[in-house]
């Protein structure tokens, strides 16, 4: 089981990825700035996880059948 199911057709939109991405992204630096810099290091975090997932290493095609 992953964590992140980045392969769920969900996430096939692009602008679904954007959005996942820029949420936690600026919800981690609006934690920064209130002060909570663990809080802000974990959604900034799990953003760049989000980043890497739906960016660079997304494939859009179906995924195939298993056997």
């Amino acid at each position: 089981m992953k964590f992140f199911d980045f392969d769920h057709p969900f996430f096939r939109p692009l602008w679904r990825r954007i959005v996942t991405v820029g949420v936690t992204v600026t919800w981690g630096i609006f934690e920064f700035l209130m002060g909570n810099h663990v809080w802000g290091a974990v959604f900034v975090g799990i953003g760049a996880l989000c980043f890497y997932g739906l960016f660079i290493t997304f494939n859009p095609r179906d995924p195939e059948p298993k056997d």
